[in-house]
């Protein structure tokens, strides 16, 4: 499988070939995953949160499983601070996603159980970052992620 060129640092994968399934290795949990173009951006994500905004891989969930009503979902990645409080929820698209209205719905219903100070949406290409205030009750974009 062929993946694009992405809007982040090139990194190199830590990939192997399993009955012809490319799989690459996860340093948040530590373990091989299928490697689709959701999980090509996700690693890059957490790289580029690792490498160059200084977040500890330690304060990472991925697949961080959050309950909405009585639906239970995962959100890509979520930020802690050291606390154990989470700050930052990272959601990860294809790079053939686009980043519509539905994609921030869906982040927006794992923050109403998390209440983040972060939101970040991405599919490798574009990546939007909002704060939210909820004091003021209002939410703010940001022209890059802030560092740990």
């Amino acid at each position: 499988m062929d993946f694009p060129k992405l809007n982040l640092p090139i990194i190199e994968l830590k990939t192997k070939l399993v009955q012809g399934d490319m799989q690459v290795f996860d340093s948040v949990r530590k373990k091989y995953f299928l490697l689709t173009s959701e999980e090509w951006v996700r690693q890059h994500m957490i790289n580029y949160l690792n490498k160059y905004k200084n977040y500890p891989l330690g304060l990472m969930r991925v697949e961080q499983m959050v309950r909405y009503n009585t639906l239970r979902t995962r959100a890509d990645v979520v930020l802690y601070d050291k606390e154990g409080i989470a700050t930052m929820i990272i959601e990860c698209k294809s790079p053939k996603v686009k980043i519509n209205q539905d994609t921030f719905y869906q982040i927006a219903r794992y923050n109403s159980k998390l209440r983040v100070q972060y939101l970040v949406l991405t599919n490798g290409l574009q990546h939007f970052c909002c704060e939210i205030n909820y004091n003021k009750n209002n939410i703010s974009f940001l022209d890059e992620i802030p560092a740990y």
